[in-house]
């Protein structure tokens, strides 16, 4: 809270810093306090028009807020300003999915991994993509590829547990539930009291 506080005050001295505000607005992003940093993020990119990580932030923030074509529209001008950004990309993409979009997210994803194709995130979308639309087998070589480019991220470990218990593959589950003990004890957690405690 100190660096919050911190920040708050030194924009009350000095307003129009649009540095100041980005980082205070980044402070709220770590807190969770994302109606808070909307608000600010509202007002930096009122004030820089043309900066592609206030409109990512903002859309972050939205995303966090379930408001997701208003963050959609953010990471579509992210991507305008800065082609290159990856991260835009996937939460494009898990937009697109999340609305039903899959033939668009699917086109999103891909473009990116033009960009990136050493992006674990991205195929981890990817996979999530191919299950929406009943490929499971696209799924599950998308969740490897993840797992192949970042065997220590729980992420792939989890997209692949999904794809085991999508194909009722309990010793799959079981295999993943045993990785994400060390990787991600909550997610195993939450696993293991589904499928595997009191049996």
């Amino acid at each position: 809270m100190p660096e919050i506080d911190e920040l708050e005050s030194a924009l009350r001295e000095d307003p129009l810093n649009t540095q100041k505000l980005y980082d205070l607005a980044m402070a709220y992003l770590d807190l969770q306090r994302n109606s808070e940093a909307v608000d600010i993020l509202d007002r930096l990119v009122a004030e820089r028009r043309r900066d592609g990580h206030a409109f990512y932030a903002r859309g972050v923030a939205l995303l966090s807020m379930s408001s997701y074509r208003k963050a959609g529209c953010d990471f579509l001008r992210t991507l305008v300003l800065d082609p290159a950004f990856l991260p835009a990309y996937k939460h494009l993409g898990f937009i697109q999915l999340t609305l039903g979009k899959e033939e668009a997210a699917m086109k999103t994803l891909k473009k990116a991994l033009e960009l990136d194709p050493d992006c674990a995130d991205l195929y981890c979308v990817l996979g999530d993509v191919y299950l929406d639309i009943g490929e499971p087998d696209k799924a599950k070589e998308a969740f490897e590829k993840a797992f192949e480019l970042e065997p220590q991220n729980a992420e792939p470990h989890c997209k692949l547990a999904m794809y085991h218990l999508s194909k009722g593959d309990m010793k799959g589950l079981r295999r993943e539930y045993e990785i994400l003990k060390d990787l991600d004890s909550d997610m195993a957690e939450q696993i293991g009291s589904l499928f595997f405690e009191n049996i």
